[in-house]
């Protein structure tokens, strides 16, 4: 069953922000799919048996802090 979580990246500035979240977040396992939002800094993942603490620490791994 696919399910969605929201995250605020508030460190988002530029494209190269929204790259290196959706490439990390793309990684992690279950994902399905990756949308950000530069505007809003709102990071939606979508996929399957997601873990939140795998997504927290791909955000932190790509150099931002997921709230």
């Amino acid at each position: 069953m696919s399910e969605t979580i929201t995250y605020t990246v508030p460190g988002m500035t530029c494209d190269h922000c929204t790259k290196a979240v959706s490439l990390e977040l793309g990684s992690a396992p279950g994902v399905e799919a990756v949308e950000v939002d530069l505007e809003t800094k709102l990071v939606q993942v979508r996929g399957s048996g997601l873990d939140d603490a795998a997504l927290r620490a791909a955000i932190e791994e790509a150099g931002y802090e997921a709230l």
